[in-house]
């Protein structure tokens, strides 16, 4: 049994193994008292007047109790995050880690700006952890790269994922890539070329040949 888990833990791709590794270490390191979740939480007030940068990232790390719902997070994060990084995202690691990254920020952008709104800063300044809304996303960006995948809730009925969207599309309709990868960012990952193997003793039929039409 032991070798079994050791062996899907190495098989992992490297963003989901080391993000998986990450958010179970400080949520242990939290529930044992090792680590004070008061010093991961994201808090505007303390990363611009006390420079305390890293709440920027910890707050993504930590799941609050070792319960139920924590082992729930942590399949969606080892599958769905290991299913686009090795399908959707196969030979760009940098690219996969780039989509994290600007998802993160877009959580954090959207967290800091409702905190300033009247009428809604109340409830936005309740949010001060925001791991589950990036494996959510995860799972949503999974979803709308599979749309056509059918998925069963526990047991009870089957369904498929909605179709992609628009900001998927976009790219396609337009020609233009606004999120591309920074160079810098790929030169942190150096992944191996994507190749796909002819199968052996394979023959492809030759096109058929013209017609030709007397006039």
């Amino acid at each position: 049994m032991a070798q079994a888990v050791e062996e899907w833990y190495k098989q992992m791709p490297v963003i989901t193994r080391s993000y998986l590794t990450a958010a179970v270490v400080t949520t242990i390191g939290c529930s044992l008292d090792i680590i004070a979740p008061s010093h991961l939480y994201l808090n505007p007030r303390l990363v611009v007047q006390k420079y305390e940068f890293w709440r920027l990232v910890t707050n993504f790390l930590y799941f609050r109790k070792m319960d139920l719902d924590f082992m729930f997070h942590m399949f969606f994060l080892a599958r769905y995050c290991k299913l686009l990084e090795e399908n959707s995202f196969r030979g760009r690691t940098a690219d996969f880690f780039y989509m994290l990254l600007f998802g993160a920020s877009v959580l954090t952008g959207i967290v800091l700006v409702g905190g300033m709104i009247p009428y809604l800063s109340e409830s936005f300044a309740k949010i001060v952890f925001l791991s589950n809304s990036l494996t959510f996303m995860m799972v949503y960006v999974w979803s709308k790269q599979n749309p056509f995948i059918h998925m069963s809730f526990l047991g009870l009925f089957t369904f498929t994922a909605a179709y992609l969207p628009w900001v998927n599309v976009y790219p396609r309709m337009t020609g233009r890539r606004p999120l591309r990868t920074p160079s810098f960012i790929k030169a942190l990952f150096a992944d191996d070329a994507v190749v796909v193997a002819r199968p052996a003793n394979v023959r492809f039929a030759q096109p058929p040949a013209p017609e030709l039409h007397e006039d």
